[in-house]
């Protein structure tokens, strides 16, 4: 292909859609560019290629024979360059692409994901575990789950489900715990990089996170949650760390109380894209898949 160095590709376009659409101002509405700009392309290509492509006469651009012999072959080539990108396109419309939390992914997501394939099996799903603040317009993220107040510049948010937290324990240890004050003398599992505090529920019941004794520390989430159904300790959870454990009888809810927080869950794609089917199929799934647990959880 070292004869395509020879010229630029839309020059030879222009060329091309000149020569199938026969004038000037139809190959500039199909390119979307002015007439102009199309009679520049042309001019500049025919000076890469060496050789005139049109005659300039009364009535417009009429092809010379190179131009009639090469109007087949670029047709043709553009052709299958369009085949090329329409694949491509086909390709985008059955991956739908989804960022969360690993911890969101693994306790929540992922067990349920296989109800949405079997709804939609001419998706495939990619799923990108990362906290990383995701920008839908500048990755090929085509939805996001993100924890915070909403109201991002830049983006659509739709809200899922608002954070609440309470006290998770194995079935066991439970036993223990009468009234919220016996915690004072249970052991404690946190999430060293959860941004909540034991204080949020805590302070109903005329106590803080000072209060409450020394325990196991992890660094995931996901693992304080395995530490507290191996009977480690009380962890403060949330609906989407802890629900299925909690369905499953592995933890248990010692106390009924939830304490709200500042922080929802949010559905986050582009604003300057519209949503494509996949996402709005994703988003009704998930709308369906939450509304257990908003009723549960009263939230």
């Amino acid at each position: 292909m070292r004869n395509l160095n020879r010229v630029h590709l839309n020059a030879l376009r222009a060329v091309e859609a000149v020569l199938r659409l026969g004038s000037l101002a139809a190959a500039a509405e199909e390119l979307g560019v002015s007439v102009g700009a199309v009679s520049q392309h042309v001019l500049r290509c025919e000076r890469q290629l060496g050789q005139a492509v049109f005659e300039r006469t009364r009535k417009g651009l009429v092809p010379t024979a190179f131009g009639r012999r090469i109007a087949g072959w670029l047709s043709e080539g553009f052709g299958r360059l369009d085949e090329a990108v329409a694949l491509s396109r086909r390709h985008a419309d059955t991956v739908l692409t989804i960022s969360a939390a690993p911890v969101l992914a693994a306790k929540w997501l992922v067990p349920r994901l296989s109800r949405f394939s079997a709804r939609h099996p001419e998706l495939r799903l990619r799923l990108d575990a990362s906290v990383a603040l995701v920008n839908p317009d500048a990755s090929d993220i085509d939805l996001a789950f993100r924890v915070g107040k909403g109201g991002w510049p830049g983006v659509r948010a739709e809200r899922v489900l608002d954070l609440a937290v309470f006290p998770v324990c194995a079935p066991a240890l439970c036993e223990r715990l009468k009234t919220p004050r016996d915690l004072l003398r249970a052991p404690i599992v946190r999430d060293a990089n959860s941004n909540l505090s034991w204080d949020l529920w805590l302070a109903s019941h005329g106590m803080s996170e000072n209060d409450l004794p020394e325990g196991d520390s992890f660094t995931d989430a996901a693992l304080a949650l395995d530490a507290a159904i191996a009977g480690q300790g009380v962890l403060l959870a949330w609906p989407f760390l802890a629900h299925d454990a909690l369905s499953a009888g592995l933890l248990v809810r010692p106390f009924r109380e939830l304490a709200e927080t500042a922080f929802s869950y949010w559905m986050v794609t582009s604003q300057n894209r519209p949503e494509p089917q996949k996402v709005k199929d994703f988003k009704a799934w998930i709308r369906e898949e939450t509304a257990d647990i908003a009723a549960q959880y009263k939230l």
